[in-house]
């Protein structure tokens, strides 16, 4: 690893021990790490440019697609889950649930804002997730009220043997609690990370004394704002990807790593330091 790199983490380690509020936006890279491929969207297994049916994948995981071949659609959110079954948190995501519970006992505070519908965060034992595209574990009726949690890492999957899984209550299809391509974001994880990102007192990037970037191609104004925000601000901002993207000349500190290792060298930096 070269100086510079140490030099870098270093420093970030230090601004870590010096920091009351962290925020992590995290993206497909940080479980890349887990072994579950990273996909243009989705967390999960697809570089093609079509599926088996001749759409691209964007297609058969989009709100469209669900309304008229659920069966479609269905098959592609089963695969993205027998992959997560397969795979486990990694020591990012470990570290950073870890680093919640320390800094909550010093009164400091770490949130999570997540695009992986992997449901690893809170595996790993975070509990101040905020999930943007929603989980693979948590399915609703499409009608009426129902809804039920799955364990993914028992394997519940099985529980789902037909091509378009019907409520038990209705008989309507089900879906799992997931933004589809085509759908809106869902606005009261939005006014939550909101309302977290301003501290309480409605100045934006207030809430926060640093916040990283880990494993995201950070293309969606959603992800880049906030970090412009922080930057604008005089926050730390922290990124942690191996290749170049649009925030890494803007950050104070670019990682070209892959998240496991650079938290796992921050974290033994931070506990050098206290």
């Amino acid at each position: 690893m070269t100086t510079d790199i140490e030099q870098k983490l270093e420093a970030v380690a230090a601004e870590l021990c010096r920091a009351k509020r962290v925020l992590f936006i995290t993206g497909a890279g940080i479980s890349a790490d887990s072994g579950l491929p990273t996909y243009r969207g989705v967390g999960g297994l697809y570089n093609t440019e079509q599926t088996e049916e001749g759409y691209p994948i964007e297609q058969c995981l989009s709100a469209s697609m669900f309304r008229v071949r659920p069966e479609i659609t269905w098959k592609y959110m089963l695969r993205i889950g027998e992959a997560v079954v397969k795979c486990q948190p990694n020591p990012a995501h470990k570290i950073i649930a870890q680093w919640e519970k320390d800094f909550a006992q010093r009164g400091g505070k770490v949130i999570v804002f997540t695009q992986n519908i992997d449901g690893y965060h809170r595996l790993a034992g975070s509990e101040n997730v905020l999930e943007i595209h929603g989980t693979l574990s948590e399915l609703i009726c499409t009608k009426c009220t129902w809804e039920t949690s799955l364990d993914l890492q028992a394997n519940h999957l099985p529980l789902l043997q037909n091509a378009v899984p019907k409520c038990p209550k209705c008989s309507a299809v089900i879906r799992p609690r997931i933004v589809l391509f085509d759908e809106m974001l869902p606005r009261p994880v939005l006014a939550q990370f909101a309302e977290e990102f301003a501290g309480g007192n409605g100045s934006p990037g207030s809430g926060f004394d640093m916040v990283f970037s880990i494993g995201t191609s950070a293309m969606f104004p959603y992800i880049t704002e906030p970090m412009y925000e922080a930057i604008r601000c005089g926050k730390t901002t922290v990124e942690i990807n191996p290749t170049m993207g649009e925030l890494s000349h803007r950050v104070a500190y670019h990682l070209p790593m892959g998240a496991a290792d650079a938290l796992t060298r921050l974290d033994a930096l931070v506990r050098r330091q206290q």
